[in-house]
């Protein structure tokens, strides 16, 4: 059986990510940012919590690690290269490690970029991919710790998945990256076909998340620059918006 996956939505536009291993019965969270949120749906389902998934070490991503880990006992696995900054951090990922989670296996992609250790977690067996800050639906996170060749360099391990692949990442910014997309590619006839859904989404208090691998390819511009320059005046050009 797949991956059950639930998105939790915390602070004012983060999504974390409830997981549940059939099989074995294992519970994980990806990137809590805070621990009440969590431990009230945990409590709700009937759950306990054996891991918790950190991309990156920003305190919207790990805020609820160290006191989910006091309530539950649970472990933490994070990047290797951002160990010291991941509070409560048991288990260091670095890029083409497996991670087993009950019958499912993640595989690390290093995706640095917006930070200097970001990793990914993708499940290929249920077609899920978490990728935190690096890639969202229709645009792609800040470079905070990273050049526009680092980030372009991680967009492109991601887009080398496959086209069904579930893209759930760290933010719902979808809307405003929409209207960067449309000014920057609005004769894509697929994208305004997107933006049109996303906005009746929103409408309806609805995520926009997931997205898949293939929907990005076909739509986002920073993923479908022509090279890394393009991609940092693209970069550059919303972080002016």
């Amino acid at each position: 059986m797949p991956l059950e996956i639930e998105l939790l939505p915390i602070l004012s536009d983060n999504y974390c990510y409830l997981l549940h291993e059939p099989a074995s019965g294992l519970s994980g969270v990806v990137d809590p940012a805070v621990e009440e949120p969590v431990a009230a749906r945990l409590a709700e389902l009937g759950r306990g919590l054996d891991w918790i998934l950190t991309t990156h070490h920003h305190a919207d991503h790990t805020g609820g690690n160290l006191a989910l880990k006091e309530r539950y006992g649970c472990r933490i696995a994070g990047p290797a290269a951002e160990a010291a900054k991941v509070p409560g951090i048991d288990l260091q990922l670095a890029h083409g490690d497996c991670f087993a989670f009950g019958e499912e296996t993640a595989t690390i992609i290093a995706t640095p970029g917006h930070t200097a250790g970001h990793i990914s977690y993708y499940f290929a067996a249920s077609d899920a991919l978490f990728c935190g800050d690096t890639l969202f639906a229709l645009g792609c996170g800040r470079l905070f710790e990273g050049s526009a060749e680092t980030m372009w360099k991680s967009l492109g391990r991601l887009m080398a998945l496959p086209d069904r692949t579930r893209v759930y990442c760290g933010h719902e910014y979808t809307q405003s990256n929409a209207r960067f997309a449309l000014h920057v590619d609005h004769e894509n006839a697929a994208l305004v076909a997107r933006v049109a859904k996303i906005d009746e989404l929103r409408q309806a208090g609805e995520p926009t998340i997931p997205s898949t691998i293939g929907l990005e390819r076909a739509t986002n511009p920073f993923v479908r620059a022509g090279d890394a320059a393009e991609f940092g005046r693209l970069r550059a050009l919303k972080d002016q918006s």
